[in-house]
């Protein structure tokens, strides 16, 4: 990613002129986020991403090394990698199996070209122990419906460092149905998702609720995927799907 020069000079001055206090990160995170080099299209979801408040759960520091499971657009990547750059490390870990999943790679890294990457869903992600957070936003949906969550989680489990954190999040299913095992609506129960990353060794320390939306009824016809951002049914229904906005998320924090 061709960051802004002006933007990794102000992120690396604030973080190292301000006083060793729990406020000192988020100087330089602030910058990121006001980052003019930032989608548009980005920076109107922070509404519904409540950034700065989300990372600062995970227990976010700019001395990290982050690993963050499935970018996607990149999101995460305009605010995470320039935050990271002066005293930590980025890492993008960008699926590279089906012809899709390539197309997505090469997208992401025509964007972000700056940014590591590292092939998800084939192997270890680097060294054992490697990371100091390791970040999933609303991936598990998708690997429950591929039937192989439990050995991705297993390597993100080995890719993290002994007292390190693991943070993910996904849509919300209603905790007084059955989970479907293949989440074809996109939803997965928070107990489910819990029970499931605590199989492989990971130790839960605690939720957020940043993510609630009461709003989402989660009974559309073609799943999550009607809300914002998706909008799969186009000009159907949309000024319903808006006024939602998006999916009700729950957020869970684990320690290795």
């Amino acid at each position: 990613m061709n960051l802004p020069r002006r933007l990794l000079i102000a992120a690396a001055a604030a973080t190292l002129a301000a006083p060793a206090t729990a406020q000192a990160p988020d100087t330089a995170l602030a910058a990121a986020l006001a980052s003019p080099s930032r989608s548009p299209t980005n920076v109107k979801r922070d509404r519904y991403r409540h950034s700065a408040e989300l990372l600062k759960f995970f227990g976010l520091k700019p001395t990290d090394s982050v690993l963050e499971i499935q970018p996607g657009g990149g999101y995460w990547t305009e605010i995470l990698a320039p935050y990271l750059q002066p005293q930590g490390s980025y890492t993008a870990a960008v699926p590279d199996l089906t012809p899709h999943e390539k197309d997505l790679q090469a997208t992401f890294s025509q964007k972000f070209p700056d940014v590591h990457t590292i092939p998800f869903g084939h192997g270890p992600l680097g060294a054992p122990g490697s990371f100091d957070l390791i970040l999933s936003f609303r991936n598990l949906h998708d690997w429950l419906e591929q039937g192989r969550a439990k050995p991705l989680l297993e390597d993100i489990y080995t890719a993290l460092k002994p007292g390190g954190i693991f943070g993910i999040e996904d849509h919300r299913a209603p905790a007084d149905k059955p989970q479907d095992p293949k989440a074809a609506n996109g939803y997965v129960r928070e107990d489910y998702a819990k029970a499931l990353v605590e199989s492989v060794g990971f130790k839960f320390l605690t939720s957020s609720q940043l993510g609630d939306n009461p709003k989402d009824t989660k009974n559309y016809p073609d799943g999550v995927w009607d809300l914002p951002p998706t909008l799969r049914g186009g000009e159907k229904d949309r000024a319903k799907y808006l006024a939602i906005g998006e999916s009700d998320r729950w957020t869970l924090k684990f320690t290795k």
